[in-house]
């Protein structure tokens, strides 16, 4: 009986883990860290879940656990636990096909063969397994991190970038810019966007993740100030490490995704660059994961009891969104759409219960209606928020997809060291084409 009721309660936990990872409360107050955590951890790590309640399941039989209706209790939600894990596996599955969609949808059909394939082409869809059920393994071979470089010049640890690259890679290669999330008041450059980052490292990128200030001891706009003050530095410096200075992507999740949309779409603008306000800021390219669009919440998705806006107003901000209107809405990404804002690649959650999916949807609507370049949304059913901090299916299905959407920016709109190879290429073609016909009799 004893093992029968220990097996009965080791099923509940397992399927609690299941079913806030299919069905997470929309507004968990009060419980927002433990039912986020649950959720986020059954999902993306189903496949240890599922592998860790059939090993106890073996377990338990073997000690008689069926000796016993309660047993058989157990058996019961243990199954139907695994029912659920396995859609959750099927969903982060067809990632692929989503990100496939979406990219057709906005490049049009065939555009990867019409892309230039370079360095930077996609890679063929495939799931490192290993990696899966090492999901925090991230070192990938011939990838070299330097770390903790001050790009301002005060001492401060939040004033520090590091750098992955790969030192064989020729120079001039595209840079991108990995800005970690937290809520503006936690998170550290070492947590965020390493799938991303080592991929695109071996592959030829230098990607540069970044510290900066947070609050409550920064007050907004410190931490987008500190973005660009990066910028600026990768203008100074990052040639030094194999990168153009002049081709940088930005991208980012949750605070970092607002973060990354602010980038994005206010490049050079004075108010955010005090002291050097003749640098250029802009980027080539915006890839925001999961972010916060819209601090003034014009289309009443929040509503006025939201934990995020309590949290701007006292620890952000530090001034109450009735009485500092423009403040909030100035530091909206949707503020600041305009037909100049860069290509961009937004991903979302479909359950989501931090940063809601609706904003995200109103947030690219607006972008479709104004800018100039494509505009890809990538909207993913059954993932939650940090979906792709650490390796999961969907995560490296996800990794893969920015990588095919990044070779197509980098492929109509080349780094300068690449467009003047693929010419000398092409004259050099032309060259011998033309010695070749002065030859042939």
């Amino acid at each position: 009986m004893t093992v029968s009721l220990l097996y009965l309660a080791v099923s509940v936990v397992g399927a609690l883990f299941t079913v806030v990872a299919l069905r997470p409360p929309r507004r968990p107050i009060g419980l927002v860290a433990l039912t986020f955590f649950a959720a986020w951890l059954a999902t993306e790590l189903a496949l240890v879940h599922l592998t860790w309640q059939i090993v106890a399941t073996v377990i338990f039989i073997a000690f008689g656990a069926l000796d016993h209706w309660v047993g058989w209790l157990g058996l019961a939600i243990t199954v139907a636990s695994w029912v659920g894990l396995a859609s959750i596996v099927a969903s982060a599955w067809h990632t692929d096909r989503v990100f496939e969609t979406a990219l057709d949808d906005a490049f049009g059909a065939g555009w990867r063969e019409r892309a230039n394939p370079g360095d930077t082409s996609p890679v063929k869809v495939g799931i490192e397994w290993a990696r899966v059920f090492l999901p925090f393994h991230f070192k990938r071979k011939g990838v070299t991190r330097v770390r903790d470089l001050q790009y301002v010049d005060d001492g401060r640890r939040r004033h520090r970038l590091d750098v992955y690259r790969r030192p064989d890679a020729p120079p001039g290669a595209p840079v991108l810019l990995q800005i970690h999330g937290g809520g503006w008041m936690i998170g550290n450059k070492e947590q965020q966007g390493l799938p991303l980052m080592y991929h695109l490292a071996q592959r030829g990128w230098v990607c540069v993740a970044i510290n900066y200030r947070l609050s409550p001891k920064a007050t907004w706009p410190d931490h987008l100030v500190d973005c660009k003050l990066a910028i600026k530095w990768l203008r100074e410096h990052i040639a030094e490490y194999g990168g153009d200075p002049n081709y940088i992507v930005v991208t980012g999740g949750s605070a970092g995704g607002h973060l990354t949309a602010m980038v994005g779409l206010s490049a050079n603008d004075p108010e955010f660059q005090p002291g050097f306000e003749a640098v250029d800021t802009s980027v080539r390219a915006m890839v925001p994961f999961y972010g916060i669009y819209d601090w003034s919440d014009r289309f009443g998705i929040r509503g006025k009891n939201d934990p995020m806006l309590k949290a701007l107003e006292r620890r952000i901000v530090k001034a109450k969104r009735a009485d500092a209107p423009d403040v909030f809405d100035r530091a909206s990404p949707m503020h600041y759409i305009s037909p100049a804002a860069p290509p961009a690649l937004v991903v979302h959650g479909v359950l989501d219960t931090l940063a809601p999916v609706q904003e995200a949807r109103e947030f690219v609507r607006m972008l479709r209606e104004q800018s100039q370049k494509p505009v890809v949304y990538v909207e993913l059913r059954g993932a939650h928020h940090a979906f792709e901090i650490f390796h999961s299916i969907r995560s490296l299905h996800t990794v893969t997809g920015v990588d095919a959407f990044l070779a197509w920016v980098v492929s109509v709109d080349p780094p300068a060291a690449r467009a003047e190879g693929a010419a000398a290429a092409r004259g050099t073609e032309m060259i011998d084409q033309t010695t070749t016909a002065r030859t042939e009799p």
